[in-house]
């Protein structure tokens, strides 16, 4: 039963990477990759990694989405359709995709993965992981876990300076506003 639905998670998420990646709508594209994230989870669900795969749905299926999304509608017209790539460009992407696959595939099979033997499975409770996770003695991950949150909230700032970007003249040329005419209007 378990290499059924891994053959269905499997399935589903190939069929929508690769309608994320052909798609030339964006707000499709975002959509498609939210599917490939709801696969990812359940495949974590299914090696019954529940802390992962939690993780995975609400920080990348829910909080990753949902600021592209946002940024889509922000920036862009929901219906932009992005330009067609050229065919060299494509092919580049193709032979660069073949040859990572090959070197993946040759590491795995070249692996010489030793044999396991019938241990004690020991099951890691979830306030562990937060102890573990908000720890800042030997072993702890506090560190990394506030450069991560420095981090995301830089990429919130530099969204929101992307999405208001600069408006545009009639003539389709940037509009630069002198702050000395606002003055001049304004009394």
């Amino acid at each position: 039963m378990e290499r059924i639905i891994f053959y269905i998670l499997a399935a589903i998420i190939i069929l929508f990477a690769v309608a994320s990646v052909t798609s030339r709508k964006i707000l499709r594209a975002v959509i498609y990759l939210l599917f490939v994230l709801i696969g990812i989870a359940g495949l974590y669900f299914l090696v019954d990694y529940n802390f992962l795969a939690a993780i995975q749905l609400t920080v990348y299926g829910g909080g990753i989405i949902v600021l592209f999304i946002f940024a889509v509608m922000l920036i862009h017209h929901v219906e932009l359709e992005l330009e067609k790539t050229a065919l060299k460009k494509k092919l580049i992407a193709g032979a660069l995709s073949a040859a990572g696959l090959a070197v993946t595939l040759w590491a795995i099979l070249t692996y010489p993965f030793p044999e396991t033997s019938a241990t004690i499975y020991k099951s890691i409770e979830v306030a562990d992981i937060g102890r573990i996770l908000l720890s800042y003695e030997d072993g702890g991950f506090i560190l990394p876990f506030e450069v991560i949150s420095v981090l995301l909230v830089a990429v919130m700032i530099g969204s929101i300076v992307i999405a208001k970007g600069r408006k545009l003249g009639e003539d389709g040329s940037p509009k630069t506003e002198d702050r000395s005419e606002k003055l001049t209007e304004n009394k």
